[in-house]
């Protein structure tokens, strides 16, 4: 149990940082010596616990918003498990609605910003929290529109979820971006993505 403790005490050191290193520099100009160094750590603390600096950056965003979206998802799936299947809009509602407290400070617009560059750079290592892979998703947006098989419903959410991560994580930057608003508004952004997923499904040629 102690060492349980000791090591969850030794990665929330690492983790914060990593953020206060990050908040100034972005995700791609903190090396990881740096990032033990801050910590007081061993240099090869961060490899110890967590292997590379990607399972690192993984690890601290499934630690910061894995619980943003767990409860809502989880209402979802009893809300179906009872009969009550989730529409589109309220799926891209939860999907979004946490991203909006996050972006109004340099915080949160820092995960969003590493989320963005680890997804979209087609590099996250394997998340160990499920909401943050594809099939939970596919398995909801497919109960919405039973007609879509499960490769349409993967790739209607890969669309979606760039669009996403583009409007709020601004991956092509370096740093986290300053503003608190995304680029598109927000309503746009939900009623545009929520329209995708929920298109009637295309025929085959």
């Amino acid at each position: 149990m102690a060492g349980t403790t000791e090591a969850t005490s030794a990665r929330q050191r690492l983790f914060a940082a990593a953020e206060r290193l990050m908040l100034d520099s972005g995700y791609e100009r903190v090396s990881v010596r740096a990032v033990n160094a801050a910590a007081g750590m061993n240099p090869a603390a961060v490899h110890y616990h967590f292997g590379s600096k990607d399972a690192f950056a993984a690890a601290l965003l499934e630690d910061r918003l894995g619980p943003l979206w767990e409860e809502p998802l989880a209402a979802l799936e009893r809300r179906r498990a009872e009969g009550s299947v989730p529409t589109a809009r309220e799926l891209v509602d939860v999907a979004v609605g946490p991203l909006l407290p996050l972006a109004a400070e340099p915080k949160g617009r820092l995960w969003l910003h590493m989320l963005a560059r680890l997804t979209l750079g087609r590099r996250a290592p394997e998340w160990s929290s499920r909401w943050f892979g594809l099939e939970p998703w596919v398995d909801l947006l497919r109960q919405a529109r039973p007609g879509l098989t499960a490769g349409a419903a993967r790739a209607r959410w890969v669309a979606g979820f760039t669009l996403i991560l583009h409007a709020f994580g601004d991956p092509l930057a370096d740093v986290p971006r300053a503003e608190a608003v995304p680029d598109v508004p927000p309503d746009v952004l939900v009623a545009f993505v929520a329209a995708g997923l929920d298109a009637p499904p295309g025929e085959r040629r």
